[in-house]
This record gives structure tokens, sequence and C-alpha cells, in this order.
């Protein structure tokens, strides 16, 4: 028997809003791509002023590149933020579809297995297991693809920074 990968499964759950889940990591990712950006034009800031050294007036570009660092890291944020609008959607979703379908199971069972447990705490066990899933959909994963592309883009910069340093 072949046997479903726990994403997978999680995603059968979300139904057609798995693709905002696909989203959510692709956001993610080139969020953390695009915050690498501003460490480009602090170097370009640094690298004009040293290049014009003792001479700090006569360097160009200076408010520029400081207004481009602060309009990409702003960017990056509003990325972000969009990437865990359409993890949560998702997320809910399939929050919602496991809680459903748990109580929709519990209730086509036999009368005498509710005896052993009470409604109570299989409700809590219920709501407690479908909510982790939210936390693991909503923040984790799109975080861990932030972090998978984050020393891809790292080893970019340094190629772009210095080729020798970036080999």
């Amino acid at each position: 028997m072949d046997k479903k990968s726990d994403i997978k499964r999680l995603l059968e759950y979300a139904g057609s809003f798995k693709y905002l889940t696909i989203a959510s990591w692709i956001l993610s990712a080139v969020s953390a791509l695009v915050a690498l950006l501003p460490f480009v034009y602090i170097w370009k800031i640094i690298k004009a002023v040293l290049d014009v050294a003792p001479n700090f007036t006569e360097a160009q570009n200076l408010a520029r590149n400081g207004w481009m660092a602060v309009l990409f890291a702003a960017l990056s944020m509003i990325i972000y933020i969009g990437a865990l609008m359409c993890s949560h959607i998702a997320a809910f979703r399939v929050q919602a579809n496991i809680r459903s379908k748990a109580m929709h199971h519990i209730v086509t069972l036999p009368i005498g297995f509710m005896d052993d447990f009470g409604s109570g705490k299989l409700r809590k066990i219920v709501n407690e297991s479908s909510a982790a899933t939210e936390t693991y959909l909503a923040h984790q994963l799109p975080d861990h693809a932030g972090a998978m592309a984050t020393p891809v883009g790292l080893l970019v910069l340094l190629l772009f920074f210095d080729w020798r340093l970036g080999l």
C-alpha cells in the first residue's frame, strides 16, 4: 500500500484552497529573496563612500540607494503579509474540514464509544488536534519555504559582491 505524505493528506482537506497554500510557499520564498535586496543597496552606499574617501561630499546616489533599501525592505514585508494571508485562509479551511470530518465520523460510531471518553473530552481532542494543523500550515510551512530560499539568495549575493567570495 502506497502511503501518502502528511502534506498531501493535509492538502486533500484544503480542496480548492490548496493552491493558496502553494502560493504562500512561493510568496514566502520571494519575500525572503526580496529581503536580501536592501543589503545590495547598503553595499552600494558603502562602496560609493569608500570610492571617494576622504572627499565624502563627492559620493553620489546615497539618498537614492538608501530609499531603495527601505523600499525593498517594505516590499518584502508586504509580500510576506500576502503569503501569510494565503496560508491562513487555506489553513483555516483545512482546520474546519478536519473538524467537520472528524465529528461526522464520531457521530457514526456506536453509542457506547462515547462512554469511555465523554463528549467534552472528545470534542477538546478534535479541536486541539485540528488547531495544531492550522499552526503548521499557516506559520511553519511558509517560514520553511523562506528558510530554504534565503541561503540560495545569499550565495547569489556573495557572487554579486565578489565572485571569489561567492565561490
